[in-house]
């Protein structure tokens, strides 16, 4: 069930493109099934917000059925119809439309023609040969799909950060909620923002840790409990992946060392318990001990413990053993998110956002953000319903209508550019110059040689009207590496361009990666940490990607969004200089 608050467009075109998935793979009618579809490409091309539409019949392409369902849906947040579609197709279909070539239409076959259900069933039809002898498919197909099942929710080692965020939110919500639960926090790589995590760490402080683990092991979506001991609760969480969580739960009094020991890294932990020794002291997780007394000091916070060895506090992020000890003797501020004073990168549903640019204006004025730019697709990505020259234009009307509705919020007129497959851009300079706001991006033709991706990002970066580049690898966390790029190249290339290098916030991305980000800071090229955002809720990535940009070192000084706009302004004339 949906929050009937929460809802918002790009929602109810995933239950339009749900339903007609579900059809299709019933084998329904193809006209109704088209309608569906039909239905939500109506809705994806409007650039109206929900609380603008009065009347759903009005929009061509939302006939009566798909009104009502839609009605319904933003009536009681849930689908009768979806519902229904549910029990009536074999749940262990759905996750085969994540095989690579396998779509509706194609599963629909082999549901129909080979009675395949589920993952074995589909498994068992290709190793005997029934797929290949199936109209439509063929041996190369039948490879195809049996190389997917390999990769099909296969485990990784390590988990992508993304793939777990969900799973810590609700564990934190839970624990923020639990009887006797003094304080808690995160701990272990996902507290240090590493892009991948092997398990979740939670350290607790409580004086009544068996009224806890009672509360912890009712924990949703919880598929085995490991351990449940007086001090330790280990249990794996059932989510897209199988997620293992330990938690720990000590006293008030040694929750800062605990805190410390089981953030890590190991090598940080090592580093600094040569630092203790050599002072005559022994670190544990329940405090330090002076080794000839044996006289046990715990402390209120990490910044008492870290004082007390004569260092500022040492941001998780950093904790990795390389120079962080020597480093934090002295102060060492590393940029915030209190420092951000607005998001350079976000979209609308003038192309594939779920929100309209004055919701946009109204979440990031909430924010208390100084500026925003709005970057709708260009021409050339049709598949996100991206916006030619005509369409920014009439977007630069609704810009100005907003513009005076805030006025304490700079909104800037922007579009993110396609760099297209032969390197020439989306639009000629002569509309560019309208524009306030010009990102450079690649959405195509990822199997391009190196010579050719950089060919390509130094034709927009030499442009003096693009500004950023967004996500420069490309990549998609445990999905996808992205293209050919050289990075020391592109550095190089955007400090002598004076070209603004993204930091995209989005945990399926953090385009560019902690190293690479620390690597432009020392080169002198600046960064703009953005959320790409395409709804309320993944404007909140700012905080991850501030996160990203701890973890590379990254002063307030380099990060441009955390300047004035003048000063914005200012720098951006040195690319037309």
């Amino acid at each position: 069930m949906a929050n009937k608050a929460a809802i918002n467009k790009k929602d109810i075109i995933h239950l339009l493109e749900e339903i007609a998935i579900y059809l299709e793979l019933k084998g329904e009618n193809p006209f109704k099934i088209s309608a569906y579809r039909k239905a939500a490409q109506a809705l994806e091309t409007d650039t109206r917000a929900l609380s603008e539409i009065d009347d759903w019949s009005s929009i061509k392409g939302i006939g009566k059925g798909t009104q009502g369902v839609i009605t319904e849906f933003l009536n009681s947040g849930e689908s009768e119809t979806l519902e229904l579609l549910k029990q009536e197709v074999p749940e262990g279909l759905i996750p085969l439309l994540d095989i690579q070539g396998l779509g509706g239409k194609k599963l629909a076959k082999l549901y129909q023609e080979l009675q395949i259900e589920n993952k074995a069933d589909l498994q068992a039809a290709c190793e005997n040969h029934q797929v290949a002898d199936l109209k439509g498919f063929g041996k190369k197909s039948e490879e195809k799909i049996l190389a997917g099942l390999e990769n099909l929710n296969a485990q990784p080692d390590r988990l992508p950060f993304d793939a777990v965020r969900g799973v810590r939110q609700n564990i934190e919500t839970a624990l923020s909620a639990m009887k006797d639960v003094k304080r808690f926090s995160i701990a272990g790589s996902m507290r240090r923002m590493r892009e991948t995590v092997k398990d979740l760490d939670f350290i607790i402080a409580t004086e009544q840790p068996e009224v806890v683990k009672e509360q912890l092991l009712q924990l949703a979506d919880i598929k085995e409990v490991i351990a449940s001991g007086d001090t330790k609760v280990s249990v794996v969480i059932e989510d897209h992946y199988d997620v293992s969580v330990d938690f720990r739960m000590i006293r008030d009094d040694a929750f800062a060392t605990t805190l410390h020991h089981f953030t890590g890294s190991k090598d940080h932990n090592v580093a600094m318990r040569q630092l203790a020794k050599a002072r005559g002291e022994k670190i544990s997780e329940y405090g330090v001990e002076n080794i000839e007394t044996g006289e046990v000091t715990t402390f209120d916070s990490e910044k008492a413990f870290f004082k007390h060895f004569d260092l500022y506090e040492i941001p998780p992020e950093v904790r990795e053993a390389k120079g962080e000890i020597e480093t934090f003797k002295q102060p060492h501020p590393l940029v915030t998110l209190d420092d951000i004073k607005g998001d350079l990168h976000m979209h609308t549903t003038w192309s594939d956002g779920a929100q309209s640019i004055e919701e946009m204006a109204q979440f990031a004025s909430e924010k208390g953000y100084a500026y925003i730019a709005i970057t709708d697709h260009s021409k050339f990505l049709r598949v996100a319903n991206g916006l030619n020259e005509k369409r920014l234009r009439e977007q630069r009307e609704e810009i100005e209508r907003v513009r005076q509705l805030f006025p304490e919020l700079t909104i800037l007129a922007g579009v993110e550019m396609d760099i297209l497959p032969d390197g020439t851009l989306d639009f000629d300079n002569d509309f560019l110059q309208e524009l306030d706001y010009v990102i450079g991006a690649i959405h195509s033709s990822f199997s391009q040689t190196e010579e050719e991706i950089m060919t390509r990002l130094f034709n927009a970066m030499e442009n003096p009207y693009v500004k950023h580049i967004a996500h420069p690898t490309g990549r998609i966390i445990g999905k996808r590496d992205g293209y050919k790029v050289n990075m020391e190249q592109l550095i190089q290339k955007a400090k002598e361009t004076h070209t603004i290098l993204e930091l995209n916030a989005n945990p399926k991305r953090f385009d560019l990666n902690s190293d690479w980000i620390k690597l432009c800071q020392e080169q002198g090229v600046k960064i703009t940490i953005n959320t790409d955002a395409h709804s309320k809720e993944t404007l909140e990535f700012m905080k991850e990607g501030v996160g990203i940009a701890r973890r590379g070192w990254l002063k307030k000084e380099t990060v441009v969004n955390t300047w004035t706009l003048e000063e914005l302004q200012a720098f951006w004339k040195k690319k037309q200089e």
